[in-house]
């Protein structure tokens, strides 16, 4: 098949608007995993041994058990969101293309 020399593929398809919407959610959602991140830790160090400054908030075992699991549960929550809204903002929508047929690295 022979291509003219003005062939733009990128004409066909108008673009959209912009995707601040999924970056500002996929911000906020690494932002989590980093709380989560950090409570973890938190709850960690006491567990070990080593209470960080939290005060009376992780005293006890129970109270960094929680931490932990709070913290865990944050992280996943926030890794699991930020995934969800970089395929949302690398997916266009004109093409309907099956979740499959994006790239590994999406």
């Amino acid at each position: 098949m022979k291509l003219s020399d003005g062939f733009d593929a990128r004409r066909l398809r108008p673009r959209g608007p912009g995707s601040w919407r999924w970056r500002f959610a996929a911000a906020l959602s690494a932002l989590f995993a980093g709380f989560g991140i950090l409570l973890a830790m938190a709850g960690t160090a006491t567990l070990l041994g080593r209470p960080p400054a939290l005060g009376p908030l992780n005293e006890s075992t129970g109270a960094a058990i929680v931490l932990l699991v709070v913290g865990l549960l944050f992280l996943w929550l926030g890794v699991i969101a930020w995934r969800v809204c970089r395929r949302r903002s690398r997916r266009r929508s004109d093409l309907s293309l099956s979740p499959q047929l994006m790239k590994k690295r999406d």
